[in-house]
């Protein structure tokens, strides 16, 4: 399994990034992209890794970290098993490296999906991608 993710860089306070995260590997034994839940960690210097938004098509479900609700959308595109994430009115707080993680759950329990991976139930993590926020 492979989890590429790219479209970081330099940024302007209130700007905005799309980043991508082309997955490899998680279609196999015939399971779609739609059958994971899917989702962006960051890691900030000196702080600790952050769940910061998640999807499931599996139960329906987004979940995003308080810090960024209302500026960050999570979307997933299961023909091209690539999944999103639109960055607007972006902080220098949301300075970091970003990575793309998956988990295909199978249990369903009264928490979401979403909020289970971002929470740090992951199986699978890929290469991040660096977003500065600076003038």
């Amino acid at each position: 399994v492979q989890l590429q993710a790219s479209g970081g860089g330099l940024v302007e306070p209130g700007g905005s990034l799309r980043l991508a995260c082309a997955t490899s590997g998680l279609t196999l034994a015939g399971f779609t992209l739609d059958d994971y839940a899917v989702g962006w960690f960051r890691q900030a210097p000196e702080r600790e890794h952050e769940g910061v938004s998640c999807l499931s098509r599996s139960d329906d479900s987004t979940y995003y970290a308080a810090s960024v609700r209302g500026r960050f959308t999570i979307s997933s595109d299961n023909a091209k098993n690539t999944v999103y994430l639109q960055m607007n009115s972006l902080k220098p707080e949301d300075t970091g490296v970003y990575y793309c993680v998956a988990k295909r759950f199978k249990a369903t329990l009264k928490t979401t999906r979403s909020e289970r991976l971002c929470r740090n139930n992951t199986d699978y993590w890929g290469q991040g991608t660096q977003v500065t926020v600076s003038s």
